[in-house]
């Protein structure tokens, strides 16, 4: 039987399912995909290495500062223990100072984020809420010149230069305006009566913000407004607020203040002005005092939305509407006051995240939900909707958004579903993207995950055992399939921004060089592009790239990486052997491009092929492999094997002597060999510093009998 096998989006699968031919989806999938992403088009290639960018102090936790699609308007919060350190794509910014924070180590993975504008926002169970600004620098700052200085290494990033900027980190005061004016005075013009006119004062800032009212002056001797008649008025005065744009003036009605008029200075003269007591001043109300601290933050429809407090896991909580930092309340509650909302469910299933996906959907450990203003109308105190949607239950690791997908982590933190809206159902639907590969999730939990968008559309996710995961997700072509992506060491954390052309991943690894634990910060490095010249092919972690007019057998730069053996690609050759010693490595040869940093395995093994035949099913029936075919698109060196630990080099040579093999497209053909066993397949192997793409598979298996 001779079969092709041209679809490697289903990814890796479970031991489990090796006898499920009859799924629609097997024939896509592979037994084991190590190092090697699925293309959107179905062929499956190396991942590219990660550049070594930085050596951090400790555990860290990456945070994305995305402000635009230029790439220079993009940064990295990196956050240690107690620090603060910001980053860009070449690594830490030179200049900045590291910033103090709250946050042990051990606290950094529970941080919620949310970004508006130049701010982003943090939210911890066990802190207040916290800010990361970024304004201008002035010039002449010390800032300013750190944010025009050169990258520390040389590198071709394709990064746009850096704007100077100054960075703080700063605790949120909600409900900080301007004070309430002083020394507020009322009096009456006419002739009097029995009756006390009394009147409050806000301040207002140049931003629309306005203070708490003032204590009520009374204007006694006066007519009640119905009273009034020609030549009656009422003048009020106070003092001048700093920073005061306006002031808004109320005057008090049937028990309430309402609003009468707006003076641009210090006096304002009542010429029986309505009273409009559905606008009265700003009373104060802060949920999240005492300790009370949020968990989680996010935006919507113009608002903060803060939630999941330890005294009201359930309640989430909306700023006033367009004034983030702003929980003051009317009284009567208007429109854009601000919201507070408790979910009433059979347990106290707390809020494990929320995000804006047209409506605002928040999950908890139990279910999933949606909040709106229905029909289309936002949500306001008075007026918010909210049913369950599913009950599977969230994890507390923030969503990812994916067109019209969003992306949860069930309860316990080891599956992955997403949910969409369902014209049918008229709510939100979703499916368990980890169904086929539970392997890759049993006792385990995410830590982290991140979306990088292009190249390729792949969620990229942190394992507690710091294993990297990678899920090829595209919904509308119904393409999920997940890789294993195994590096010399642990991955920390994973964070993506806008970069110059694609999206440019981050990761923290710790890794064990000169007998020490050590932890880095490393960026995926750009894939490797058609028509580049195989020397241009990055495909080492922990990496550099080093270049020389002249070339030269001696490699510097590499202290991060002292006393281990390297991987290197000189020149487009892959060179073995290469040991760090001070910082250096000497090469057999003088080259001019050199890659150099650890090795790191791809390896696919298809599924065993099985079929209804005529004579039933091949299930359980001895097979072994005869000519089998590979096409490959730009692709030197690998090997091919029955077993991983029987593997034949692949027929490579150069085309003259001493130098570098040229990339190969086309077919190429390979004997797997190996005994007739009942599940018969067979490895392919790149574990060189080379590039690897696979397009299809032509498979020869030739059936026994039992």
């Amino acid at each position: 039987m001779r079969v092709a096998l041209q679809n490697f989006t289903g990814g890796e699968i479970a031991p489990t399912l090796s006898a499920r031919y009859d799924l629609a989806r097997y024939r896509n999938c592979v037994g084991c995909l190590e190092n090697m992403l699925p293309g959107l088009h179905g062929d499956v290639a190396r991942r590219p290495g990660t550049r070594f960018l930085a050596e951090l102090d400790g555990p860290s936790v990456l945070v994305p500062f995305s402000f635009s699609v230029d790439a220079g308007q993009n940064f990295l919060l990196v956050f240690g223990d107690h620090s603060l350190r910001i980053a860009d794509a070449d690594g830490p910014v030179p200049g900045l100072e590291t910033l103090a924070t709250p946050y042990a180590a051990g606290e950094l993975h529970a941080l919620s984020h949310a970004q508006v504008g130049d701010v982003v926002y943090l939210a911890h169970p066990r802190h207040p809420l916290h800010k990361v600004v970024r304004r201008d620098a002035p010039a002449g700052d010390g800032a300013a010149d750190a944010g025009q200085a050169p990258p520390a290494v040389a590198q071709d990033t394709g990064a746009a230069p850096l704007h100077a900027f100054a960075w703080s980190l700063e605790e949120v005061r909600l409900n900080a305006t301007l004070p309430p004016p002083a020394a507020v005075q009322a009096s009456f013009s006419g002739s009097g009566g029995s009756f006390t006119l009394r009147y409050k004062v806000a301040a207002v800032d140049e931003k629309g913000r306005q203070s708490l009212p003032s204590d009520a002056a009374g204007a006694s001797g006066s007519r009640h407004p119905s009273d009034w008649v020609q030549g009656n008025s009422a003048t009020v005065t106070w003092q001048a607020v700093e920073g005061a744009a306006e002031y808004n003036v109320y005057r008090e009605e049937a028990g309430y203040y309402g609003f009468i008029g707006v003076a641009q200075g210090t006096s304002f003269s009542d010429q029986n002005y309505e009273a409009d007591t559905a606008d009265t001043p700003r009373e104060d109300w802060d949920p999240f005092a005492g300790g009370n601290h949020p968990a989680v933050v996010a935006f919507h429809q113009q608002r903060m939305v803060l939630a999941a407090t330890p005294r009201s896991p359930q309640a989430f909580y909306m700023s006033r509407s367009g004034d983030f930092e702003n929980f003051r309340k009317s009284r009567p509650l208007q429109d854009d006051d601000p919201v507070e909302y408790q979910i009433a469910s059979g347990a106290i299933d707390a809020i494990t995240w929320v995000a804006s996906f047209g409506d605002l959907l928040l999950g908890t450990s139990g279910s999933e939900y949606k909040a709106s203003g229905g029909d289309g109308a936002a949500i306001t105190a008075s007026n918010v909707s909210i049913t369950a949607q599913s009950y599977w239950g969230s994890a507390g690791l923030a969503p990812i958004i994916i067109g019209n997908s969003i992306l949860h982590v069930q309860r316990h933190g080891s599956r992955v579903r997403d949910l969409f809206y369902s014209l049918e159902k008229d709510g939100y639907a979703g499916n368990d993207l980890s169904i086929l590969a539970p392997h890759l999730f049993e006792g385990h939990f995410l830590r982290q995950w991140t979306y990088q968008q292009s190249p390729g559309s792949t969620i990229w996710a942190v394992r507690d055992d710091g294993l990297l995961l990678a899920l090829t997700y595209m919904k509308e072509h119904d393409i999920w399939g997940w890789s294993r992506q195994i590096t010399d060491g642990r991955v920390w954390s994973v964070a993506c921004i806008p970069g110059a052309g694609a999206d440019a991943l981050f990761l923290v690894a710790e890794r064990e060089t000169d007998g020490r634990k050590r932890w880095f910060l490393e960026r995926l490095a750009d894939v490797w592009p058609d028509g580049a010249p195989v020397a241009e092919a990055f495909l080492v972690d922990c990496g550099r790239t080093l270049r020389r007019e002249t070339a030269s057998a001696t490699v510097d730069g590499l202290e991060h990486l002292e006393g281990r053996e390297l991987a290197v690609l000189a020149d487009g050759s892959p060179v073995e052997g290469c040991v760090v010693c001070g910082g250096s490595i000497s090469l057999p040869y003088p080259a001019h491009v050199v890659q150099a940093g650890l090795p790191y395995v791809s390896a696919l093994s298809p599924l065993p092929l099985e079929s209804d035949t005529q004579g039933g099913t091949t299930l359980g029936r001895m097979r072994s492999h005869g000519r089998c075919a590979m096409r490959l698109h730009r692709s030197v060196g690998g090997k091919y094997g029955p077993e991983r630990e029987t593997l034949h080099d692949l027929p490579f040579v150069p085309e003259a002597w001493g130098a570098a093999v040229e990339p190969f497209s086309g077919d190429l053909e390979f004997f797997p060999g190996g005994a007739q066993e009942s599940r018969a397949t067979f490895w392919i192997v790149q574990d060189r510093p080379l590039p690897f793409r696979l397009v299809a598979l032509m498979v020869d298996t030739d059936f026994g009998e039992r």
